[in-house]
């Protein structure tokens, strides 16, 4: 018998349009002989609508205009997805697993793994702790610090302070000096990040980054290449290669990821095996530190002296087509559509 998995898609985040394409990429690669899939897309709106036409490439139909109304059910009696036709009483849909393929806030940062959680149904992916701590760079650090694991220093900034503009720059030069990285602590992607080599681009910085959270996380500037790592498993996990990051902007931003051609990335680092098996090791050091579960990519910095700087972790990569987490996993013989199907497999509560 088929299971009923239900696809979340879309989101109430910046990364809405992103989510669509690994959605598309997802659905496409799931076993139509092992799954009974339901795509429901959620709008920026907040929004939720059960798409039934045969056009699942999300990028491009129309399942904003002709998706049906239906929620999840936070009722674990019901374990149900409930279609709201006109007129008509409500459907209840039997749901056996959730893939939440939402990025960024509003779900990858435990919101959506609450209501499955409630509704006492297995999702793919990590908790509702492991998801808000690794959602918020500042806990991440902070949770990961104890693994010992070397990452940038930093300094917290909040909205609240930004009434004294001069205190708060007193504040981060008198922790290390420029340049510094600058980022929302809860949001995704690259978003709102930027780079400041002076105290107007510090301000104007923190300025942007408030935009999108309320905390603002200040990085001493590490100059690195930048590396990623796949993890995949529930307790005895997996750990990809590590590839490469070459970026056509100054950093690999929102921008410089997604719309500009001359990025590039690459399967496998030209590293030393003994920094790529350490970087290995601390990208399961920073799975086990956040209890992640499922899936996860984790980034780090290699410098030109071969040391290893702890970036973030992404509790639900990309799946585009240019996204790292699953070329890693080709690159390691683990295909898409495999790949999928042991995400569902390891879906947990």
């Amino acid at each position: 018998m088929k299971e009923n998995v239900l696809v979340l898609l879309g989101g109430q985040s910046s990364e809405h349009e992103v989510s669509l394409k690994s959605a598309t990429t997802i659905i496409s690669q799931m076993d139509t002989d092992k799954y009974e899939i339901y795509p429901v897309g959620i709008t920026q709106e907040g929004h939720w609508l059960l798409y039934t036409g045969n056009n699942l490439d999300f990028t491009c139909n129309r399942w904003k205009e002709v998706g049906i109304p239906a929620i999840l059910s936070p009722d674990a009696t019901r374990k149900s997805l409930v279609v709201l036709k006109k007129e008509e009483p409500p459907v209840f849909i039997k749901i056996d697993k959730v893939f939440p393929v939402l990025h960024g806030k509003n779900g990858e940062d435990g919101t959506i793994q609450g209501i499955c959680k409630l509704a006492r149904i297995p999702f793919v992916g990590c908790g509702v702790v492991a998801s808000a701590v690794s959602m918020d760079k500042a806990f991440t650090k902070i949770v990961v610090k104890e693994k010992g694991v070397p990452q940038a220093d930093f300094v917290l900034v909040y909205e609240r302070e930004m009434q004294d503009e001069a205190q708060v720059v007193a504040k981060v030069e008198g922790a290390f000096g420029y340049p510094y990285f600058i980022k929302p602590a809860n949001a995704g992607s690259s978003v709102g990040i930027s780079k400041a080599h002076n105290k107007e681009e510090l301000i104007a910085g923190l300025k942007e980054a408030l935009k999108h959270d309320v905390k603002v996380l200040v990085e001493e500037t590490i100059i690195g290449r930048e590396v990623e790592t796949a993890v995949l498993g529930n307790g005895e996990v997996q750990v990809s290669g590590v590839g490469e990051i070459l970026a056509a902007a100054e950093f690999y931003d929102f921008d410089a990821k997604y719309n500009n051609a001359e990025s590039k990335t690459v399967v496998d680092a030209r590293l030393d095996a003994s920094v790529k098996e350490q970087i290995r090791s601390y990208a399961k050091d920073v799975f086990e530190a956040v209890e992640g579960k499922g899936i996860s990519r984790v980034d780090f910095f290699v410098k030109e002296d071969g040391g290893i700087i702890f970036n973030e972790i992404n509790t639900l990569p990309g799946f585009t087509s240019i996204s790292m987490y699953p070329m890693l996993w080709r690159a390691a013989g683990l295909e898409t559509k495999e790949l999928v199907t042991k995400l569902l497999d390891l879906a947990s509560l």
